[in-house]
């Protein structure tokens, strides 16, 4: 009888408990728990580093792009994953060699060199001279205008939009930029940089990923500008491009490691947080993507060393190819359909260029959006610095757009870098002194403590659309242009 007033006496004080201990208080208690790791213990600068001064560039098919998925791999397999897989494809490897530009009247040997870098996946062997047309900011209403001119001639347009007839406008990528002076028949492409002090941009000029038909370089804003003045002054100036780049088909690996879901009901769920490894060969890639996928590596580090078993599973991968492409992401998304198992991929997590995380971006989901802000109000109670600031735009041109133009949910982490950052995206300076250890510590805690609760909600707020909401989405989203244009819209037009 004692026994039995013992246990009822337990069983009383134990609902007591559980009355007085919500899940939000156990999820604030974790949260805690990620964030000391995060602090004393983070890796995600150091990791970085590390990769920067001993590998150097990360280009996907070379050498070095080689050393970056095998450092991956060996990291995830010290942090304790014992399911690691490279996962292979096939993709065609550009590398520069050497280019020039030129420019001069026609019928003069005034010839005035520039300092120039070639675009990715322009011909292996181009020797080209015309006369430039000034495309504006290469939009298609700016092509409209010169399109009587342009054919066969060097289309010369900015990164971004600078007319004030443009002021408003959406921007394109530099890719599709290139995709319409193929469209319109121009020979050649020169792409002025907006980032002064001379700053050259580089960059894939392929919506595909594989080889264009045209030359296309990359100049200095200032030069850009030097450029027209000449054209303004005096009629018929010419360019000459001669470039030679090595291309030959490879095989790059994504890096993946999962962590399985503890739960039986959603075990075959998956969630996969991703950022891609590769970079260009200008620099070494600290900050696009060092950044996002150093973030990635560290957060299945907090995972591991804290022992999280979270209801659903994660995949974590580092994408090779992005810059060419959207390659690696691409395949995993294809490999997903292969194997009928896309629709077990409830939400896919992108960290591009993410630093200084302060919100999560749904993408486009007002029911995500709901679900990051009610788990950001937690987050602050861990840290006030944390502003909670969840935009919902969606965009394309990183690795969660296979996964979007699927149906899968995608989302990311919001945050802000320095302009001197972000003056060397693509650029030669994009190395690792641009990389702030707190700041990169914010992305790590706060996406490992937003990824828990993601992983082990009751339910996600958000689920795969299918077809033709798919279709609708992307159209309210103001993507159907930019998709054909890229190649990558799969219904009727």
């Amino acid at each position: 009888m004692r026994k039995r007033i013992l246990f009822l006496t337990l069983g009383i004080s134990i609902a007591l408990f559980s009355a007085f201990t919500s899940p939000a208080d156990d999820l604030e208690a974790l949260f805690a728990k990620i964030n000391e790791d995060v602090l004393s213990r983070g890796r995600a600068y150091e990791t970085l580093g590390e990769a920067t001064s001993t590998i150097g560039h990360r280009l996907t098919g070379s050498p070095n792009g080689k050393k970056a998925e095998d450092f991956a791999y060996k990291l995830l397999k010290e942090y304790g994953y014992t399911d690691v897989k490279y996962m292979p494809f096939e993709v065609e490897s550009w590398a520069r060699d050497t280019v020039s530009l030129a420019i001069v009247p026609k019928g003069s040997d005034n010839f005035r060199d520039v300092e120039v870098v070639a675009l990715a996946h322009s011909p292996v062997s181009s020797h080209i001279k015309g006369p430039i047309v000034d495309c504006g900011d290469g939009i298609e209403a700016d092509f409209e205008k010169v399109k009587d001119e342009v054919k066969g001639k060097i289309a010369l347009f900015n990164i971004n939009l600078q007319s004030p007839e443009n002021k408003g406008k959406k921007n394109l990528h530099r890719s599709e930029k290139t995709a319409l002076a193929i469209k319109y028949g121009a020979a050649g492409v020169i792409i002025a940089n907006a980032v002064e002090g001379g700053v050259l941009l580089t960059g894939t000029a392929s919506v595909t990923g594989a080889l264009i038909p045209i030359p296309a370089v990359c100049v200095s804003v200032e030069s850009g500008k030097s450029i027209r003045k000449w054209m303004n002054e005096e009629k018929n100036i010419w360019a000459v491009i001669d470039m030679q780049n090595f291309s030959r088909p490879i095989r790059a690996r994504n890096v993946i490691a999962t962590l399985p879901g503890s739960s039986r009901k959603h075990a075959n769920d998956k969630i996969v947080i991703g950022g891609h490894l590769d970079s260009w060969d200008l620099a070494t890639g600290a900050m696009d993507n060092g950044i996002g996928s150093f973030t990635v590596l560290d957060v299945a580090r907090v995972f591991q060393a804290l022992k999280l078993k979270p209801k659903r599973t994660i995949e974590f991968v580092m994408f090779m190819g992005e810059e060419q492409g959207l390659l690696g992401s691409k395949a995993l998304v294809k490999k997903y359909k292969d194997e009928g198992k896309l629709d077990q991929v409830q939400l896919m997590m992108n960290l591009d260029m993410v630093n200084n995380a302060k919100g999560f971006n749904a993408m486009g989901r007002p029911e995500l959006r709901s679900f990051f802000d009610e788990i950001g109000k937690k987050i602050k109670n861990i840290d006030s610095t944390f502003t909670n600031t969840n935009p919902n735009s969606a965009g394309l041109h990183s690795d969660h757009q296979p996964f979007m133009i699927q149906g899968v949910p995608v989302c990311s982490p919001s945050g802000s870098f320095p302009i001197k950052a972000y003056n060397c995206y693509h650029a030669n300076c994009d190395r690792f002194d641009l990389i702030d250890k707190k700041q990169i510590n914010n992305n790590v805690r706060f996406t490992a403590m937003m990824l828990y609760a993601l992983a082990n909600a009751d339910a996600l707020p958000v689920k795969k659309m299918n077809d033709n909401d798919t279709r609708e989405f992307l159209i309210k989203q103001n993507l159907k242009n930019e998709l054909i244009i890229g190649k990558d819209w799969r219904w009727e037009q």
